[in-house]
């Protein structure tokens, strides 16, 4: 995992060259604030103070409320920064010295999508241990220290440190250095913690669109529906209470789970399914009060649910995929939820999609190679070879010809189904993994989504040489196109500019934004 907070915009840290306390001067009380164990349905309506529209962008108002001209340090430099800083944290240890020589040459500065809308009102939040992370932080910055990059391969010589770290600990338990050093060793045992944790915690699909005035997205405990049109927020799921499933039937599997933590989601065909990270699945009838179905599919202990995805088989039967940490595949009856295949691979399973026509499955995670297998049997029908670190997204075209898949190596291929022997076209990302890979219904743009900062949209009626890059700020925990491919919605988690902004598809029509 990289290792990158977006705290820097929150607190002095001489190694940032900041002298900025947003804590301090950022009047944040006007913010709704985290709702309690008892969540109220529906969250305040849109707020001019937090909110930013298209007329107050073009008129130089940051995006995403940042306000720079208040610091001493411009919005360029803290992008300089950033970049420097930023470390993609590597699976395999792989040359990549080459891997710029296969990418295409992309032409950004287009502009497919404009800006249109920003609200902090609602907030994208991404589980992955945050509260050691930010502890973490904290004692980083009290010790000003760097802090250190930690992989499976590096945990032997890190644990020689820690020992050594022990030793000098103790030599200076009765001396004025003893807070500080206590701080750095916590915080260098839970920066380790931190990493072997969320080596699973790498997908980034808590937020979709399901027209371009609904969006659904994880909010703490809470799954929120977003309306653009009355933006305005409510919650239509609450994951921390315990949640009984309505549907019983005889064999049926179903068990009660409560403050599951959501590792992924999806709202398809009126379903809202979500996967945890014990291995749960949750689904919800978006029509009707109370959930269909929850449970664990998985007992075992690396039982994380790193993808789920609703399709219709080749006979138009609504089917439901997971994808687990522990190796397998499972395909779900919509209705009744019974276990119609269980698919079981050599490695960790990161993402699963399948097909438009819902006979083909794209099966990607800890290894290079990706696989396509029968939808219906799991058969490995193919192999997808040029990846150099593991892979975390998959998309489909809408004429199901192409597919598109994200890696740990900072790059999206895409592979043409009907000649597999290599990858038609490389992009290449800004600075970390492809962690999330959507088309527009209508197959013209593709968007991809870094960790943190960055989403690119490729105009595939260029060959996708023709692009716009979003420059943002925070971890991204999602992007989805509306249907119709008017909008564009990004999801970004972050503790003070944690918001999901709206973009619309640019027709040349301007006078709508007059409005607003």
């Amino acid at each position: 995992m990289a290792h990158f907070n977006n705290d820097d915009l929150e607190y002095v840290d001489d190694d940032y060259y900041f002298e900025f306390d947003f804590d301090h001067h950022h009047d944040t009380s006007h913010i709704a604030p985290h709702p309690p164990s008892d969540f109220e349905d529906h969250f305040p309506t849109s707020n001019a103070k937090t909110d930013t529209t298209a007329s107050e962008a073009r008129n130089g108002k940051d995006i995403q409320g940042i306000p720079w001209e208040r610091l001493n340090y411009t919005r360029d430099k803290y992008r300089e920064t950033r970049l420097k800083q930023y470390k993609n944290y590597q699976s395999l240890s792989r040359s990549r010295s080459d891997l710029h020589k296969e990418c295409l040459e992309v032409h950004n500065g287009k502009t497919f999508y404009d800006f249109h809308f920003n609200t902090r009102l609602v907030k994208s939040t991404i589980v992955h241990f945050q509260h050691l992370f930010e502890l973490n932080s904290y004692c980083m910055k009290l010790c000003l220290f760097d802090r250190f990059s930690c992989s499976l391969e590096k945990l032997q010589f890190h644990i020689i440190i820690i020992i050594k770290r022990l030793v000098l600990f103790v030599k200076n338990l009765y001396s004025q250095v003893f807070f500080k050093s206590f701080l750095f060793l916590l915080a260098f045992l839970l920066e380790i913690n931190y990493e072997l944790c969320c080596i699973g915690d790498c997908l980034r699909n808590l937020l979709w669109a399901t027209s371009k005035h609904d969006v659904y997205l994880m909010q703490n405990y809470s799954a929120m529906h977003w309306s653009s049109v009355l933006r305005r927020g409510k919650e239509v799921l609450n994951v921390a209470k315990p949640i009984i499933p309505t549907l019983k039937r005889p064999g049926f599997l179903a068990q009660p789970v409560s403050r599951v933590q959501i590792s992924t989601m999806t709202v398809k065909e009126n379903l809202m399914v979500a996967g945890g990270f014990q291995g749960e699945l949750i689904c919800k009838n978006l029509k009707h009060p109370g959930v269909l179905f929850c449970g664990k599919i998985s007992t075992d202990d690396n039982a994380i649910t790193n993808a789920v995805d609703v399709f219709r088989n080749p006979a138009g039967s609504l089917r439901v995929i997971t994808a687990n940490n522990d190796s397998q595949v499972r395909v779900f009856d919509a209705e009744n939820f019974a276990s119609l295949g269980c698919f079981k691979y050599d490695w960790s399973v990161n993402n699963t999609s399948v097909s438009p026509d819902g006979k083909l499955l794209a099966v990607l995670g800890d290894s290079t190679e990706c696989l396509i297998a029968d939808a219906n049997t799991g058969k490995i029908t193919g192999s997808l070879k040029g990846h150099l670190d593991y892979s975390f997204a998959s998309a489909w075209h809408p004429d199901g010809r192409i597919l598109a898949t994200g890696n740990q190596d900072t790059t999206c291929r895409l592979w043409d189904i009907r000649n597999l022997s290599q990858s038609m076209a490389v992009l290449k990302g800004r600075m970390g993994a492809i962690r999330a890979l959507r088309f527009t219904s209508d197959g013209r743009f593709l968007a991809m989504a870094e960790p943190a900062d960055f989403v690119h949209i490729f105009d595939s009626h260029s060959g996708y040489v023709q692009g716009q890059e979003i420059d943002l700020f925070g971890e991204i925990a999602g992007i989805s196109f509306s249907p119709d491919t008017e909008a564009l919605f990004v999801g970004i988690a972050d503790r003070t500019y944690g918001s999901l902004l709206e973009f619309i598809r640019k027709r040349h029509n301007y006078y709508l934004d007059s409005m607003f």
